[in-house]
């Protein structure tokens, strides 16, 4: 957890990374083209996604990256910074799971971290432990298997199990359709009145499968894209 760097069991990626010519990639996005034509202006609008550089955020390890969502909900993003590196400089070199289940709640306070947050953290490092959580075989496990498996961790929910397996597990038809960006972005791709519910979105949503990840990269960009 010290080290940020890619984990061995990472390796899957989401089809249309584009760090080179990939075949796969122009596939994707041409079909995204032709399943959706809101869908085709906007990809045609945008500068072109580089997926591998959009997943960089995610170059933490299976335990250490759910560890920083759960540090960082609900927090300015300088405070959740600081109060995970203090959180992996506590771990150091040892096994992250056993040094988080094995810290005193004074420890975990003097790192910062909430008694919510400890809590959660806890739960986590028990569940990988104990292997109800099987972070070496997430990457194995069916989308649904994986995303169940993760929301079952106290203070994991279903938008931070969507980001982990889009850009932890590289699942190439993962739409985060609860999330107000997405939802947001949705509503000016269409041009609608007013925001379009989760169950609203994952219905527009299903002429892109199975590309959806690589759509929610394009939709994200479009909401920093200068109108």
């Amino acid at each position: 957890m010290a080290t940020p760097t890619p984990s061995r069991s990472t390796s899957s990626t989401i089809s249309g990374v584009a760090d080179g010519p990939r075949p796969e990639g122009d596939t994707a996005l041409e079909s995204l083209r032709a399943s959706d034509p809101a869908l085709a202006r906007l990809i045609d609008r945008l500068d072109p996604v580089d997926l591998a550089s959009w997943r960089a955020r995610w170059s933490l390890d299976h335990f250490a990256s759910l560890a920083r969502a759960i540090v960082g909900q609900q927090i300015a993003t300088p405070a959740a910074a600081a109060i995970f590196g203090r959180l992996q400089a506590f771990i150091g070199q040892r096994d992250a799971a056993s040094a988080i289940a094995g810290a005193s709640d004074a420890e975990l306070r003097r790192i910062g971290l909430s008694a919510a947050k400890a809590a959660s953290l806890r739960d986590l490092a028990a569940r990988t432990l104990d292997g109800r959580l099987e972070l070496d075989r997430l990457a194995s496990l069916t989308d649904d298997e994986a995303h169940a498996q993760l929301t079952a961790v106290r203070g994991i929910g279903s938008w931070t199990a969507d980001m982990f397996l889009l850009g932890q597990l590289g699942r190439p038809d993962v739409l985060p359709a609860g999330d107000l960006g997405i939802r947001r972005a949705v509503q000016q791709l269409y041009g609608l009145q007013a925001m379009p519910s989760e169950g609203e979105v994952r219905r527009l949503s299903e002429a892109w499968r199975p590309h959806r990840s690589l759509a929610t990269a394009y939709l994200y960009s479009s909401l920093r894209a200068d109108p």
